[in-house]
């Protein structure tokens, strides 16, 4: 029997296939370098079992041919593999938005089918092939945004996706160069998507211009020290997410599909940082849009929640706050 790829082998210990085996699981593919090497690695790894594996593409669009070409390279792909394949379509509104929020709304509709598809299969997982490289560039993007403690953490590994759906990521320790060097080994091909390379988006400018200069002139591990950031703002975020699951239980007045009513009286004594973090908590609870929230927004929240007057302000997403005295009512 030959021995696994390295790369194998560090997926199977991120994500051991004795955990997923038994269950259906969605692998998102675009085409790109890193979705097709976790396809093929995960379906050189499965092991005996009732569960399925399945490849999930969606389709944005926004390309024409090549955006076609991808899906037909995906298909082909999964049927190379003896995989089912489910394909989604963007519809023409995403088309809309231009730069970072065109790349936002692709997010979006894109996890949305994955959800969507998941739980029409009955998937426990949907995996994605998210790397340490991305993770970088995340938090790097988080930092230059002006991001709290959670958003240094970067990518969570899990989270979930839906009521039954968890999103995993088991590559955020895996570099790009083992991607690629994976591929090689196999002589696996994939596509390239030029999109990734528009200077109009700035996680793109990020990845080619601003990561190569701090590497090349100030810090040749900095990828590695971005990592170890990561991994110890999610150590302080599992903290003070202790901290304020209780602070938000004596807070909560009341709660509905248009959002929160709080109590002040308990967060008045807080930390400022512990009651910034509380809103972010909420936020994340009523799944309300975070990427346009930074420092600023986080701390006019904790201006309002600390005010002896009343007040009132819309957030990013029409989220608006208002304190009526002891009492500040955020909805959506």
């Amino acid at each position: 029997m030959n021995q696994p790829h390295a790369f194998e082998q560090q997926l199977a210990s991120s994500w051991p296939p004795e955990r997923w085996s038994e269950v259906t699981v969605l692998v998102a593919v675009s085409g790109g370098a890193d979705s097709v090497a976790i396809a093929r690695a995960v379906a050189t790894l499965r092991v005996s079992g009732p569960g399925r594996l399945v490849l999930g593409h969606y389709n944005h669009q926004l390309r024409g041919a090549e955006a076609a070409a991808d899906e037909q390279f995906v298909v082909g792909l999964a049927a190379g593999l003896g995989l089912e394949c489910l394909v989604g379509h963007a519809a023409e509104a995403s088309r809309s938005s231009q730069g970072d929020g065109l790349e936002a709304a692709a997010r979006q509709a894109r996890y949305e089918f994955l959800q969507v598809a998941a739980e029409q299969l009955g998937a426990r997982y949907v995996v994605t092939a998210h790397t340490a490289n991305d993770q970088a560039e995340t938090i790097l993007h988080h930092i230059l945004r002006g991001t709290g403690l959670a958003g240094l953490g970067g990518m969570r590994r899990v989270r979930p996706l839906g009521p039954a759906v968890t999103l995993i990521r088991p590559l955020l320790d895996v570099s790009r160069h083992d991607v690629l060097d994976y591929l090689a080994a196999l002589g696996q091909s994939f596509r390239e998507d030029h999109s990734n390379a528009d200077p109009q988006f700035t996680r793109n400018r990020i990845r080619h211009e601003l990561l190569p200069l701090i590497e090349r002139e100030y810090a040749p591990q900095v990828v590695a020290a971005l990592l170890r950031l990561g991994h110890l703002a999610t150590d302080t975020a599992s903290l003070i997410d202790s901290l304020t699951g209780p602070l938000l239980e004596r807070c909560l007045v009341s709660e509905d599909a248009r959002g929160v009513a709080l109590d002040c009286r308990p967060i008045v004594a807080q930390d400022r940082h512990l009651v910034r973090e509380l809103f972010l908590a909420i936020w994340r609870r009523r799944s309300w849009p975070l990427q346009s929230m930074g420092y600023a927004e986080w701390n006019r929240l904790a201006d309002l929640a600390l005010s002896d007057r009343d007040d009132a302000h819309v957030f990013p997403g029409t989220v608006r706050a208002q304190n009526s005295g002891d009492r500040l009512t955020i909805e959506r």
